[in-house]
């Protein structure tokens, strides 16, 4: 997760300091969209692997406080 938090701040080093918010509220848009549109798009392959197979639900709980944790730091570092 380090890694990410250091490309990202890479990569608002590009942009003015009176932009970064902007620029992270702009990312936190477009990756909570793309979590949309998956879920949207495949909600009953999840509902099965869920239900098929119990161990993916920490796997998936894992997975989603990363994004949370990840949005946090994007709304957070302005």
């Amino acid at each position: 997760m380090d890694q990410i938090f250091d490309i990202y701040q890479q990569f608002l080093n590009f942009f003015p300091d009176n932009l970064h918010g902007f620029v992270s509220l702009g990312l936190a848009i477009l990756i909570v969209l793309a979590i949309y549109k998956i879920l949207k798009r495949n909600f009953i392959f999840i509902i099965l692997l869920i239900v098929l197979l119990p161990a993916s639900i920490p796997i998936l709980s894992n997975l989603w406080e990363s994004l949370v944790n990840l949005l946090k730091f994007l709304l957070t570092k302005s």
